[in-house]
């Protein structure tokens, strides 16, 4: 009946209205039973109450006079509209409460557990006003909610009928419910509940991989990104913004009191037997809090080598290198451009029943087959260098560290790389070789940049032509001029666009593929790292050596036409060789 029915089987002895006879007949009772219960007490209370040794309005009054509480009968009351538009259906399901009234600055609120303070004051936050609690049976409110929340949220539902409306009748994605919804809320009273599984359901359909939900001054507006671009979607009534924000807000376990300062959280749920995680931030703005779910396919992740965009004497090289028995290989590019997913393809890769392989990552953004997988926690000391030195001693083959963002990590990673481990890890630099240039800013010294280097890959990610709408297209001489070739050398090239049709959503382009600049580092490059050369003379020696620019290679990738040319000089600008 309370989350501390021990205290209150005592109260009820105390006050004479039971025996402890009763009690110790009604607890070998429970004992008997073939499933034993989570909480013993609570099924004690619950037997007793069934068998008429107690009554639930005589629990409830001997609560009511040990705290000086006043009982409310909620069979017999007139419940305002303002009060239920205070306290959310979220709320109440999720804290066992009633709202009945409000009077000024005060609302009077049913609870069934006088000890849960802490449910009180989380309301108190939310709604900004001081809760007056009486108590009521638990039975009573629950069948309060269910009665009194029906005819709002029919409303509710009627105007977000149009939202996804094409998506609900399609249905061709099924969503399970978090553990717990379907005891707590039955399917037909939950439209908050439908609207956010179907919110995430059309973005996993539109292969998003993000969700943005973000209030305005007189709207609240949805968009996804997808294939790295933001699309705005049909947004739900401004009024519903509290509602949702709180059920996305209580999916991933955050406080939905506080609202002063960033949260951060996860979701874990099923799409079509697929296992998605979903990343929560939340971060309060001017007219509420901006929320973002970053989606983790688990299983879009298994990529080929070739799915990533490689050609092939580019996955030749990057294969060789990834293979080598120690030193360090690095990819590089700002956040968003992929460096994450090159990294686990080339664990996939290299991953062997002989060989051991350890990631170091903050935070773990995909579960791997096979591998060893550690989370930073900085609050208890595991940063990134704390986990590298016990990785160590479990004697791996393979390391991978999430990212090398000072020198404690780097100089940790370079003296593993040279005791005979492969290291993968990843830098934010604009470009391949200003990664030695980055890591002796970071105070590696060069001496070691070189013994341990062993390639490094700067990557970006540019969009895919839609392969139901390509169409071949001219280039206008201007455009040629950019790619820095002739119309000779393009005579026999066929460029293409995505015309826009309902499988790319309009936009000509569907999924997503990398760029790449593939640095190696042989002996003469080796030298000229140890003896301290700029980047300039470092670039230049790359490029004698074969190495193509980013933008190169996305010209080689126009010609093929796997993508237009607006988008390599979109993610390639300052890039030009």
């Amino acid at each position: 009946m309370t989350s501390a029915d021990d205290f209150v089987l005592q109260l009820l002895q105390d006050r004479s209205l039971l025996n402890p006879e009763d009690v110790e007949t009604a607890r070998q009772s429970v004992q008997a039973d073939d499933e034993t219960p989570d909480n013993e007490d609570a099924a004690v209370l619950e037997l007793l109450v069934q068998k008429g040794v107690v009554t639930k309005d005589q629990v409830v009054e001997a609560l009511a006079d040990e705290f000086s509480m006043e009982v409310v009968d909620l069979n017999d009351i007139r419940v305002s509209h303002e009060a239920l538009e205070l306290v959310n259906r979220e709320m109440a399901v999720r804290y066992k409460v009633f709202p009945i009234e409000v009077d000024g600055n005060q609302l009077e609120l049913a609870v069934c557990d006088p000890l849960d303070v802490d449910s009180v004051d989380s309301i108190s936050h939310v709604i900004k006003m001081t809760v007056n609690a009486r108590l009521a049976p638990l039975e009573d409110i629950e069948h309060a909610i269910h009665q009194y929340y029906e005819s709002p949220q029919a409303e509710d539902m009627g105007e977000m009928a149009g939202i996804f409306g094409e998506l609900a009748e399609e249905g061709d994605i099924k969503i399970d419910l978090p553990t717990g919804d379907e005891q707590d809320v039955k399917e037909e009273e939950a439209p908050i509940i439908r609207y956010v599984h179907m919110l995430i359901t059309e973005a996993i359909k539109r292969r998003a991989s993000d969700i943005h939900l973000e209030p305005l001054e007189k709207r609240f507006r949805v968009r996804y990104r997808i294939d790295g671009v933001l699309q705005e979607v049909e947004n739900p009534p401004k009024r519903l913004q509290p509602s949702i924000l709180s059920r996305l807000k209580l999916m991933a376990n955050i406080s939905i009191a506080e609202k002063r300062i960033p949260q951060d959280g996860r979701i874990q749920m099923k799409a079509s037997a697929k296992e998605i995680d979903l990343r929560v931030s939340s971060l309060p703005t001017v007219y509420g809090e901006s929320i973002v779910m970053r989606i983790l396919d688990k299983e879009g992740l298994n990529l080929g080598l070739p799915q990533l965009g490689f050609f092939s004497d580019d996955q030749e090289r990057f294969e060789r290198l990834v293979a080598m028995p120690d030193g360090i290989f690095l990819v590089t590019g700002p956040t968003g451009s992929g460096k994450s997913t090159t990294l686990y393809s080339a664990l996939n890769y290299v991953n062997h029943p002989d060989r051991k392989i350890i990631t170091v990552e903050d935070p773990v953004e995909y579960q791997m087959t096979g591998i060893n997988q550690v989370q930073v926690r900085k609050d208890v000391g595991m940063t990134f260098a704390a986990a590298l030195r016990s990785m160590l001693r479990q004697a791996p083959n393979i390391i991978m560290v999430g990212e090398i963002r000072d020198l404690e990590t780097a100089e940790i990673a370079v003296n593993a790389s040279l005791t005979g481990h492969m290291v993968f890890s990843t830098l934010h630099t604009n470009d391949a070789p200003s990664a030695v240039t980055r890591l002796v800013d970071i105070g590696v010294k060069p001496f070691l940049v070189s013994a341990s280097l062993r390639g490094v890959l700067a990557q970006r990610l540019v969009r895919r032509i839609c392969a139901a709408c390509k169409q071949p297209t001219i280039l206008e001489p201007k455009e040629t001029a950019a790619m820095g070739l002739t119309p000779s050398q393009i005579a026999d090239a066929t460029f293409y666009k995505g015309e826009g049709c309902p499988k790319c959503h309009g936009t000509g382009h569907k999924g997503r593929f990398g760029i790449f600049e593939l640095f190696q580092v042989g002996e003469e490059m080796q030298q000229m790292i140890y003896e301290g050369r700029n980047l300039v003379e470092l670039r230049a020696k790359a490029r004698e050596s074969g190495m193509r620019t980013m933008r190169e290679d996305g010209f080689r990738k126009v010609t093929s036409g796997m993508t237009t040319l607006d988008e390599v000089l979109h993610v390639t600008v300052g890039d030009a060789p």
